[in-house]
């Protein structure tokens, strides 16, 4: 697998692995058992960015990373997040955002035991809190990084103020974010703003939460715990609507011999070389698919192709729920 920069030295596969999918945010899972042979999968493939999160269960998440991961420790890049309100003890949610320097830090020191090691190459902030200050939060990070316990710092959901901020007091890594075809609001701000201070972008949803895979239509039933469920652009209305962009997609992939989800995640390292994208799966198969989506080669004429049947469209339905967006700095 080809490999990428994040930031000044944090050298990634080119496609990563999101993990989320293995806490049932889309329904059942296969199981730990097939959970951890997916991520083992993924790394004999080439990946060696694997993306996980304290709030992914609670805790079970990062559980289930560190076992997967701890026989090739030293062979790959773990991120993990923290930020959410969670008692650490019990795992129960309070509700909002939790930045406080002190609990950062105790947050660390327990995904470092889940994880079963004694360092996290890439530690998120998962929201940004609006009762800390950003200064603060990056003064946490700045001591976590002293010590050792952190090797590089990373913001997610972030607003380009915050994150020239952040940046000021000690540099990020990477910052994370939604963008895809399905959804590309970066363009305007961050994507600038990342380029001119040289850190990374790291997308999550880049097939945009599955939709952009070809495999979805207004007809489609998700699972009961399925998150699209509750997502407006996943309306049976909004997904009729939005089949003209997929439409898009699968031309491109007809003609270059590839599947829509390929050219989908192509499309993204296209954009920046700086770009590392982590899409999520249950499946071994569609990690093996995704992987090959870095070794698909769009001509100039195939993104025109793409740009000009993007500007013909405009993507009905939010991104997410309302309540979920308001938990993000953008």
């Amino acid at each position: 697998m080809k490999k990428r920069t994040l930031g000044k030295d944090l050298e990634v596969s080119a496609m990563g692995l999101g993990c989320m999918s293995f806490a049932s945010t889309y329904g059942e899972t296969g199981g730990h058992r097939e959970s951890i042979d997916i991520i083992r999968g993924a790394f004999d493939l080439g990946v060696t960015l694997f993306d996980t999160a304290e709030a992914y269960g609670p805790f079970t998440n990062e559980e289930l990373v560190g076992e997967a991961l701890q026989p090739i420790r030293d062979k790959v890049v773990i991120a993990t997040k923290f930020g959410f309100d969670i008692d650490l003890a019990t795992g129960k949610r309070n509700g909002g955002t939790n930045s406080r320097p002190e609990h950062i830090k105790a947050v660390a020191e327990a995904a470092l035991k889940r994880l079963r090691t004694d360092h996290i190459d890439l530690f998120y902030q998962h929201r940004v809190d609006p009762n800390v200050a950003i200064e603060d939060v990056a003064g946490a990070l700045k001591d976590l990084i002293a010590e050792g316990k952190v090797r590089h710092y990373g913001l997610s959901e972030a607003g380009v103020g915050t994150i020239r901020r952040a940046h000021a007091v000690h540099p990020l890594t990477a910052v994370q974010s939604e963008y895809s075809l399905f959804w590309r609001g970066p363009e305007a701000e961050l994507l600038p703003v990342l380029e001119e201070l040289g850190i990374g972008f790291v997308p999550f949803s880049p097939l945009g939460a599955g939709f952009l895979a070809g495999k979805i239509d207004e007809n489609t039933k998700f699972e009961a715990g399925d998150f699209r469920n509750s997502v407006p652009r996943f309306s049976p209305e909004a997904r009729k609507a939005n089949m003209a962009l997929v439409d898009v997609v699968k031309a491109v992939a007809s003609r270059k011999g590839a599947t829509p989800a390929q050219v989908a995640l192509a499309w993204l390292l296209a954009q920046k070389p700086w770009i590392v994208p982590i899409p999520g799966t249950k499946k071994l198969s569609r990690v093996e698919e995704n992987v090959g989506g870095a070794d698909v080669e769009l001509t100039e004429a195939d993104l025109s192709e793409i740009r000009v049947g993007l500007s013909r469209i405009e993507v009905q339905g939010e991104r997410l729920p309302e309540a979920v967006l308001k938990m993000t700095g953008l």
